[in-house]
């Protein structure tokens, strides 16, 4: 199994940076790639960013140029820059991490509002 906690959410204003970071424990040596999704209210979830252990990434195009997903692999995070914040990025962020044996473990989530 593999916990994930994640921290850095908050309050922010439109055009504002806010840093989210997820710690990883538990069968971390089984852990292929770590990533962000989000979901707000009403809207289907969506793959913000993911990182492989070879430091591979994708992005969605909703976020590209303005966020960057980053890995410390001896730390066992991730951490996701968020900066130029838009209202429509207003969601709960869950840090998320797949294991070589294809199962997806996700955290509880981190709440991110941006105000216009």
């Amino acid at each position: 199994q593999v916990q994930l906690v994640e921290s850095g959410g908050g309050l922010v204003q439109a055009g504002g940076s806010l840093r989210l970071s997820c710690a990883a424990s538990g069968s971390i040596f089984n852990i292929n790639a770590m990533g962000w999704y989000r979901q707000a209210p009403g809207k289907q979830r969506e793959l913000v960013a993911r990182i492989t252990s070879g430091s591979s990434t994708i992005y969605a195009d909703s976020i590209k140029g303005r966020f960057t997903i980053s890995r410390d692999n001896a730390e066992n995070t991730v951490n996701l820059q968020m900066n130029s914040l838009k209202p429509e990025d207003t969601a709960v962020y869950y840090c998320h991490a797949v294991t070589k044996d294809g199962l997806t473990w996700r955290g509880q989530g981190t709440q991110v509002t941006v105000s216009s």
